[in-house]
């Protein structure tokens, strides 16, 4: 419910002019999402949702510019091509094995993203556990990783 929710957050905010959290509530109570203002502010936070000028004077909510499938760039898919050798995952845990002695550099790679959606790493000598905040976030991840070796 949670991932769904703030999927909806970033639709309303990116087609409405939204600018407070109590506009931001209700109008995800229009679309059948019944949430608290607590709850909005933490979405807010994990989202990294932040508040601009909208041109006319007032001020409107904003995702950031990269969405976290963005953020690969060149370095990252260099060394997950060259160091990963399989990639799976179970509910909200994914399992990345690299080669000898690159574990550590996978999970720096995956902390540098600095995603909402990622709890932690864990690394080892050849494996790097990350620690989702969801199955969804973890499948969506994981997808994301697997394209790089497509």
């Amino acid at each position: 419910m949670k991932s769904k929710r703030q999927k909806k957050i970033l639709e309303l905010i990116a087609e409405k002019s939204i600018e407070t959290q109590e506009q931001l509530l209700n109008e995800l109570a229009a679309c059948g999402f019944q949430s608290t203002q607590a709850t909005i502010s933490r979405d807010i936070k994990e989202l990294r949702i932040i508040k601009t000028l909208d041109g006319l004077g007032g001020y409107r909510y904003v995702a950031p510019h990269k969405h976290e499938g963005d953020h690969f760039d060149a370095r990252f898919r260099v060394i997950f091509r060259e160091c990963v050798t399989s990639i799976d995952f179970a509910q909200n845990l994914i399992v990345i094995k690299t080669m000898p002695g690159l574990g550590a550099a996978a999970g720096a790679n995956i902390d540098a993203l600095h995603m909402p959606s990622v709890i932690g790493t864990l690394s080892g000598d050849d494996t790097t556990l990350v620690i989702m905040r969801d199955t969804e976030s973890a499948m969506d991840f994981c997808d994301e990783l697997q394209k790089m070796f497509d």
